[in-house]
């Protein structure tokens, strides 16, 4: 068995606006949120989070957030990276309600998990490309702070 690690790669705050609501759907209550931008810092890149992404939402029937966040960044030496964010977001019923109401809350009381897709141009920075990311994140009212693992 091989058992893979994780080394950090980066910590990420974002603003966000106010969701829009789509309504129901046949897999649940879809909405989305825009990224109005942010930053980004880690031990092999740092930036700016672009304004203009957006992370689609769908809430399932069982109260699981899927997540479908789709941004860029563009790190201090000018190179745009391309993210998608897929994951969930799951707790108890009253810590979900009260992060709802845009109440800060401990984000261990909440399961917050997404695998990062990273697309960057070639160059210093291609090594994106070829790995696996994972996430955590703590998510607050108008904003979002998610600190991403690179597998290895």
């Amino acid at each position: 068995m091989i058992r893979p690690d994780v080394e950090f790669a980066y910590e990420a705050e974002a603003r966000l606006g106010p969701a829009v609501a789509q309504g129901a759907a046949p897999d649940g209550e879809r909405r989305y949120i825009p990224i109005l931008g942010g930053r980004f810092k880690g031990p092999r890149l740092e930036g700016e989070i672009l304004p203009g992404g957006a992370d689609w939402q769908v809430t399932r029937p069982d109260g699981v957030l899927l997540l479908d966040a789709i941004y860029a960044m563009r790190t201090g030496d000018g190179a745009v990276i391309q993210v998608r964010n897929r994951g969930m977001r799951s707790g108890p019923p009253e810590v979900m309600a009260a992060l709802a109401r845009g109440e800060r809350i401990d984000p261990t009381s909440i399961y917050f998990r997404t695998s990062p897709q990273l697309t960057a141009p070639a160059g210093p920075h291609d090594w994106l490309n070829r790995s696996l990311f994972l996430c955590t994140g703590e998510r607050w009212a108008d904003g979002i702070r998610l600190w991403v693992w690179q597998v290895v």
